[in-house]
């Protein structure tokens, strides 16, 4: 078996995420769509292989908007074409951050500016904590979806929704993937003075990041293994056990 990584810039990695497929018996490939000498100019062109080609496939966070297609390129249309026919081929998709938002805007939904944006770790209200679980979960995003047509919201939190299911696609606002070596690649290309501009305290955030980091790599673990056993053995996307 085969899951395909999208991976959209450079400090973008699988984490736990692709771990967690190795363990299931999964083959991980990386598709890195934005390289870092095009990072400040990712309009870049795009070819992306034939979704049926994988098992499932994970589109990963990014620290562009999925809508913003005068800094980004044309790209993106090419991502969601890809998400689009995985969707249409029963291949399961399961949605990160940005990589959520694009399935959401390839299904039928939306993205725009959130009125509030999420930085750190955050609880969510999940109707099914049996998929979801409470968290906590790393956020970091300013921009949020409204759902697809026929996609069941099943986490939020105040600020934004935070997980859907329609189908085989499971999309998640937060980062599962996320490691310390992670954050500190973020901070250190922009991103300690990105949260600083947003009154949010760099240093505790990535202090905390270091205190969930073994509990939050264990539920990132158990997220992908439900992702896979209600969500994408589940044609109609119907969660519960198959």
């Amino acid at each position: 078996m085969r899951v395909l990584f999208l991976r959209q810039e450079h400090l973008s990695r699988p984490g736990p995420v692709g771990e967690a497929f190795v363990d299931r018996g999964y083959d991980v490939e990386e598709f890195l769509i934005v390289p870092a000498e095009h990072s400040t100019r990712p309009d870049v062109t795009l070819s992306l292989p034939d979704p049926v080609s994988f098992d499932a496939v994970v589109p990963l966070g990014a620290p562009w908007s999925v809508y913003d297609t005068t800094a980004i390129g044309s790209w993106i249309d090419e991502e969601l074409r890809f998400l689009r026919q995985a969707d249409a081929a029963g291949v399961p998709v399961l949605g990160i951050c940005f990589g959520g938002q694009a399935v959401a805007a390839a299904l039928g939904g939306s993205v725009r500016p959130a009125d509030e944006g999420e930085f750190g770790w955050r609880r969510v209200d999940s109707d099914e904590p049996e998929l979801i679980e409470p968290g906590p979960w790393f956020e970091w995003h300013q921009d949020r979806w409204e759902c697809p047509p026929g996609a069941v919201e099943v986490a939020r939190t105040s600020a934004s929704s935070q997980a859907f299911v329609l189908r085989r696609n499971l999309a998640v606002q937060f980062h599962p993937e996320l490691t310390e070596a992670q954050l500190q690649d973020w901070l250190d290309n922009g991103g300690a003075e990105y949260l600083v501009g947003r009154g949010v305290d760099a240093g505790a955030v990535y202090d905390e990041t270091a205190r969930q980091g073994p509990a939050a790599a264990r539920r990132s673990r158990r997220l992908v293994h439900r992702f896979l056993d209600r969500v994408a053995r589940q044609a109609d996307g119907v969660t519960g056990t198959p």
